[in-house]
């Protein structure tokens, strides 16, 4: 077997120091040992002096060694021992000097390790960062800023495919390393030769020089790169696949105008980044399916608001903006045939789909109990008794209230909502129906009360979106709400000013659903 390097630089270290007392070097001679003979001499040492003269003696019988060093590698299975008859100075940097041969590849093995180690720990933060986000223009712009700062390229760019509503495919890019303006001009690449590979899935390739493979500059109208593009000499090309399909939802494109600028460790960057890329890029689509099919499934079932005489009815919606709270919020304006208007807010606890279904069905079962004209206490009695049956353990808040013109009160009762806002002719503002009752599915019976609304009152119903957050508790939110209310009821326009609160009050960034009613008594039509 072949000794290993470090084995054989130790030896020439040794015989190096073997020096007279004027620093001349002396003859040596070298002596194998054994694995046994090895280990017996220098037990877990690398190096050590040899000054046993029994060891001596029987290693090398016969010979007055005046110095002697033993060498190791391989955990003792490469063995020598070298020696000198001659006269010499002292060996200390002789056992030094070997153990620094021995030590010296070890050395350089953990600062490789160290580097791999970096690498993947800096490959892995980034996957963590790619895949905890759900936003894909994020995800793209970051994947491609990753990878580029990665890779050393002159610029990147990742081209990625998207479907629109009507199921049509179309590409966008994004770009690190050089401004937008860059590519502005040039139409988008297509499938030739040189892409090909990338845009079909086949593979990695990475290249040199590009401009001398052989399938460079075979297309027109360009047979090559266009005028104008900037300097590409060094290639590297890396689809992006879904894990779960197989398909290709993009590539990366990395350029140098220097030759040879992209190694097999750049290679393995790219490929990694473009995995978790891909894994990032499939739970955001799969997401964003989820949330537009709940969003439009709420919207479906929420009703426009009848014209109601004597009042202006201001409703909104808005799904989550963020995170994937969305499909449990619901409002109702009921035209009763009594003459009556009925209001109805709620919430079912849990989103997406699921919640989006159950509202539909609890909204439906409100509606038809409200339409029979019952009081507010028995439409949310009998609604709970259903939707027990519905939810399982979960349940749904509602606020159910009722505006009779023919005496100008308002009866309501809550199963577990948000009081409702009842501001006053004078400005005053009441919070009403608080902690009446527990919410539906879970409470058995809903006191109700009654108040007036006069002309000049209004009254808002609204669900917890409005005012909560992660970054703020209920009850401040609810506090900020009331403290904005004045500036709605001077407001020409309602819908801007409730758009106006709605940003104050979130910044933009409701990770919840709102809905909202806001009913404005004008006091017109004899009513």
């Amino acid at each position: 077997m072949t000794s290993p390097p470090e084995f054989d630089a130790a030896l020439d270290a040794v015989r190096r120091a073997f020096v007279d007392g004027a620093g001349a070097p002396v003859a040596t001679a070298v002596l194998p040992l054994g694995p046994a003979e090895t280990r017996a001499v220098l037990g877990s040492h690398v190096a050590v002096a040899v000054t046993d003269p029994a060891v001596l003696a029987d290693l090398v019988p016969g010979k007055e060694i005046t110095r002697a060093v033993a060498v190791a590698a391989d955990g003792g299975e490469y063995g020598a021992m070298v020696y000198t008859t001659a006269e010499t100075g002292e060996l200390p940097s002789a056992v030094a000097a070997a153990i620094d041969a021995v030590a010296a590849n070890l050395a350089r093995t953990v600062r490789r390790l160290q580097g791999e180690a970096a690498v993947l720990d800096a490959l892995h933060s980034t996957g963590r960062e790619l895949t905890a986000q759900l936003d894909i223009d994020r995800i793209v712009q970051d994947a491609t800023d990753a990878a580029t700062k990665a890779t050393g390229a002159g610029f990147g760019a990742f081209f990625y495919n998207l479907v629109d509503e009507f199921g049509e495919s179309y590409t966008l890019y994004t770009l690190s390393g050089v401004p937008r303006e860059a590519f502005a001009a040039f139409p988008m690449p297509r499938n030739t030769a040189v892409f090909a590979p990338t845009f079909d899935g086949d593979g990695t390739v990475r290249s040199p020089d590009i401009t001398k493979d052989p399938r460079f500059g075979k297309n027109a109208p360009y047979h090559g790169m266009p005028e104008g593009h900037l300097p590409v000499c060094s290639y590297l090309a890396v689809p992006v696949l879904s894990p779960t399909t197989g398909e290709v939802l993009g590539g990366f494109f990395f350029g140098h105008p220097e030759p040879g600028r992209f190694t097999a460790r750049h290679e393995y960057l790219a490929e990694g980044i473009a995995g978790y890329t891909a894994i990032a890029l499939d739970n955001a689509r799969l997401y964003e399916r989820e949330r537009t099919l709940a969003t439009e499934l709420a919207r479906g079932m929420l009703p426009v608001a009848p014209p109601t005489p004597g009042l202006d009815v201001f409703t909104r919606y808005l799904p989550a903006a963020t995170g994937s709270k969305v499909g449990g919020d619901w409002f109702d304006v009921i035209r009763l045939p009594s003459g009556a208007t009925a209001f109805v807010i709620g919430d079912v606890v849990g989103h997406g789909v699921t919640a989006a279904t159950v509202m539909g069905q609890v909204r439906t079962a409100v509606r038809s109990y409200a339409l029979l004209e019952l009081p507010p206490s028995e439409v949310l009695r009998n609604a709970s008794e259903l939707t027990g049956g519905l939810l399982g353990e979960s349940f749904v808040t509602c606020f159910y209230a009722v505006h009779r013109p023919a005496d100008g009160t308002l009866t309501y009762a809550n199963a577990g909502h948000l009081p409702a806002i009842l501001v006053r002719p004078d400005g005053s503002l009441d919070q009403i129906g608080e902690a009446l009752a527990q919410p539906l599915g879970i409470g058995s019976a809903f006191p109700q009360r009654t108040t007036g609304f006069p002309p000049g009152a209004d009254l808002v119903l609204y669900t917890d979106g409005l005012v909560e957050s992660r970054t703020r508790d209920l009850t401040l939110g609810v506090e900020w709400l009331l403290a904005g209310i004045p500036q709605l009821l001077t407001a020409a326009d309602l819908e801007t000013a409730w758009d106006k609160l709605v940003e104050e009050l979130t910044r933009g960034r409701h990770d919840d659903d709102i809905a909202v009613i806001h009913v404005r008594h004008r006091g017109e039509d004899g009513t």
